[in-house]
């Protein structure tokens, strides 16, 4: 297992921005497709940014199209989420892991919480 630790997460008003970082520790992600998830309250756990492994091709779900950037440095072992234009159905607790099928993923971390006021 690879821990992941999400960071960055808060409360910002509508418009705002976050950055959200996921170390890795232990094993290096470099070679790993990594993507960005997020679960609201009561809602499944959905796909929200993917990033190849060297950073050539990402893609990312319509609803935050246009306002987030996923990026990476595989030199820190890092993924992160630059998040513009929040909005308040982008409140969730944010988590990042390998894009791949259910039995490849790595641990989930404890996420990051993101909340945003209208």
């Amino acid at each position: 297992q690879v821990p992941l630790v999400e960071s960055g997460g808060g409360l910002v008003q509508a418009g705002g921005s976050l950055r959200l970082s996921c170390a890795a520790s232990g094993r290096t992600i470099s070679t790993y497709t990594m993507a960005w998830f997020r679960q609201a309250p009561g809602k499944e756990r959905e796909f929200v940014a993917g990033i190849r492994w060297n950073g050539s091709i990402t893609s990312y779900a319509d609803t935050v199209k246009g306002r987030f950037t996923i990026s990476r440095d595989n030199a820190k072992n890092t993924v992160y989420l630059q998040m513009n234009s929040l909005r308040p159905e982008d409140t969730a607790v944010y988590y990042c892991n390998r894009r791949t099928v259910t039995r490849n993923l790595l641990g989930w971390g404890q996420g990051t919480q993101v909340t945003v006021s209208s």
